[in-house]
C-alpha cells in the first residue's frame, strides 16, 4: 500500500461544461480553447476536438494543465452530458445572466448531482444589457442550487464568455476546487478511462478519442474497449500531433480498432495482445448473457398487439449515436415498439438498403453522413428512402410524426348514456318492447348498447325505435321515462341496465 501511495501524483482536473443550449456553453469553451491553447498547437487542430488540454497560468505564476470535454449542450444530448459528468472531475453550470434558469438548465444540474462531482455554476453574458445577476442567484437559490453567499457553499463566477470577462477567474477556480478534490493518478499502472468519441475515417480506418483517467500507455500496448482491440501503433494528442505516450487526464487519438467503439465505454491497456482479446472475449460473453435477459423481456412485451418499427442508423461518429438513442428513448409510443436493428458510424451502406428493403415499415436514418454510391442506386431500384439529418431535435421532430402515422389505430367504446329497464311489455324473436328510465347522458335511435344484469355484462344489442309519452322521439334525455323497442338476443329483465356507446378510432 505504501508504494502505490508514492507511485500517486497530482493530476489535471478534467472539465464538462454544461448548460441551456443558449446559454453559452459553446462559447465559452471556444474563449478558452482559443486563449489558452498554444497558437501553434491550435492552428494544427482541424478536425472535430471532442476533447481538448489547455494551459492556464495560476496566481502563483506556475502553469497548470486542464482538459475540457467539449459535449454537445443541447437537451437532447442529455445522455452524452451524463456520460461527460462521469467521466469530468468537474462540472461547470452555464447560467444566463439574462434568463436565468431552464428546464435544460435542471437536466444538467441533475446529471452533475448523479455523477456526484464538484461542480461550478459560470453565470454568463453578464455583458448583456439585460443582464441580472442578483436575479439569477435567487432564482438558482429557488431551485434548491445554493451558491457561495446565498445560504450554500457552491462557486459560482460571474462572466461573459463572448468578451472573455472573468474567464481567467473561473479557470482559477476550476484549479482551486481541483486541489480541495485532491486529484491524483499512477503513471506507473496501464492506462485505463472512458471512450470519449469514434469514428470510421475512410481514409485512416476507425479513430477513437479516448481519456486516460488513470496511468500510462505508451506505442506496443494494446486497447481494449468494450468488444473492440486495437493495437497502439498511431497516437496522436488532441492536435494531431503523433507522440509515444500519454498518461492520466490526456485525451488522445488512436488509430487501428477492429471495430467502432461506444461513446461512453471504458477502455483499458495490456502488454499484449492475447490478453487484450482475451479480456474482449470476456466482455462479449457478458454481453450476450445481458441480451437474453432483454430478449426475455421483450417477447413478454409483444405478446400485446404492438407494431414494430425498425430503424438502420447511421452517423457521423459514435456519440451522435448515443445521443439519438436517448432522444428516441423519449418519443411516446404506447402502440408502437422502435427497434434499432443496425446502428453503425459512416454513410449509409448497400448491406442497409439491403436490410431495409427486406422488411416493411424500416426507417433508414442518417444524421450527418452521406449514402454510398451503391447504395444509393440500389436505393433507388427498391424504393428505400433514406431520411437524412444535421440536427438532433429536427430528427426527433420527424421520427415523432413518422410514429404517429405508423400507429394503428384501437377500437374505443365510449358511453352516451346509460338507462335502467323498469318493465318488459312484448318480446317477438329478437324484437322486445321494454320501459326505462334514462339514469345519465342519453339515449338515441339507432344506438347500439351493452347489456349488464347486476353489473355483469350479459350481451349487447340495438334500439330501433323510442317514444316519449306514447309519441315517436329520436332522443331521450337523462330523468325521463321511456318505452323502447330493443333487437337483441338476450332475453331482457326488469332491473337490467343498458348503456349506448360509440365506436371512437384512436
Amino acid at each position: 500500500m505504501e508504494q502505490n501511495k508514492t507511485n500517486k501524483t497530482k493530476r489535471p482536473p478534467v472539465i464538462v461544461v454544461m448548460g441551456h443550449v443558449d446559454h453559452g456553453k459553446s462559447a465559452l469553451l471556444d474563449y478558452i480553447r482559443k486563449t489558452n491553447v498554444v497558437e501553434r498547437e491550435a492552428g494544427g487542430i482541424t478536425q472535430h476536438i471532442s476533447a481538448y488540454e489547455v494551459e492556464h497560468k495560476d496566481k502563483s505564476g506556475s502553469v497548470q494543465k486542464i482538459t475540457f470535454l467539449d459535449t454537445p449542450g443541447h437537451e437532447s444530448f442529455s445522455k452524452m452530458r451524463a456520460r461527460g459528468s462521469k467521466v469530468a472531475d468537474i462540472a461547470i453550470l452555464v447560467v444566463s445572466a439574462e434568463d436565468g434558469v431552464k428546464p435544460q438548465t435542471l437536466e444538467a444540474y441533475k446529471a452533475v448531482m448523479d455523477s456526484d462531482i464538484p461542480f461550478i455554476v459560470a453565470i454568463n453574458k453578464i455583458d448583456k444589457p439585460e443582464a441580472n445577476v442578483e436575479k439569477v442567484k435567487a432564482n438558482l437559490l429557488e431551485n434548491g442550487i445554493y451558491l457561495e453567499g446565498m445560504g450554500g457553499d457552491i462557486p459560482w463566477v460571474p462572466i461573459s464568455a463572448k468578451q472573455g470577462d472573468g474567464v481567467d477567474e473561473l479557470l482559477d477556480m476550476m484549479l482551486l476546487v481541483s486541489d480541495m478534490a485532491e486529484l491524483t493518478g499512477d503513471a506507473n499502472k496501464p492506462a485505463e478511462g472512458v471512450v470519449i468519441e469514434s469514428h470510421r475515417d475512410t481514409q485512416r480506418g476507425i479513430s477513437t478519442t479516448l481519456l486516460i483517467k488513470n496511468g500510462s500507455i505508451k506505442k506496443g500496448d494494446f486497447v481494449r474497449a468494450g468488444e473492440s482491440v486495437s493495437p497502439v501503433r498511431i497516437m496522436e494528442d488532441f492536435t494531431g500531433k503523433s507522440i509515444n505516450e500519454a498518461q492520466f487526464s490526456s485525451p488522445i487519438h488512436i488509430i487501428g480498432f477492429n471495430s467502432v467503439p461506444q461513446s461512453g465505454e471504458t477502455f483499458e491497456v495490456f502488454n499484449s495482445k492475447k490478453d487484450a482479446e482475451q479480456a474482449a472475449l470476456t466482455y462479449i460473453s457478458q454481453t450476450k448473457d445481458t441480451q437474453k435477459e432483454d430478449e426475455i423481456e421483450t417477447t413478454i412485451d409483444l405478446e400485446h398487439e404492438i407494431t414494430q418499427i425498425p430503424i438502420v442508423l447511421r452517423a457521423d461518429v459514435s456519440g451522435s449515436i448515443e445521443a439519438i438513442e436517448h432522444e428516441i428513448a423519449k418519443i411516446p409510443h404506447e402502440r408502437v415498439e422502435i427497434k434499432i436493428i443496425q446502428k453503425n458510424v459512416g454513410n449509409v451502406s448497400e448491406s442497409d438498403i439491403k436490410l431495409a428493403a427486406g422488411r416493411p415499415h424500416t426507417l433508414i436514418i442518417g444524421f450527418n453522413v452521406g449514402c454510398d454510391n451503391a447504395a444509393r442506386d440500389l436505393a433507388i431500384r427498391n424504393g428505400v428512402t433514406v431520411h437524412s439529418f444535421d440536427i438532433i431535435y429536427k430528427l426527433a421532430e420527424w421520427l415523432e410524426e413518422e410514429i404517429k402515422n405508423q400507429t394503428p389505430e384501437i377500437s374505443v367504446e365510449e358511453s352516451t348514456g346509460s338507462a335502467t329497464l323498469l318493465k318488459i311489455f312484448s318480446k317477438n324473436k329478437d324484437k322486445q318492447v321494454v320501459g326505462g328510465k334514462v339514469d345519465s347522458g342519453s339515449i338515441k335511435v339507432g344506438s347500439v348498447i351493452n347489456i349488464s344484469r347486476q353489473d355483469n355484462h350479459i350481451g349487447t344489442g340495438t334500439i330501433t325505435n323510442l317514444q316519449q309519452q306514447k309519441a315517436n322521439s329520436k332522443e331521450i334525455t337523462e330523468g325521463n321515462e321511456f318505452g323502447a323497442q330493443i333487437n337483441s338476443r338476450i332475453e331482457l329483465a326488469p332491473r337490467d341496465v343498458i348503456e349506448s356507446f360509440i365506436i371512437i378510432k384512436k
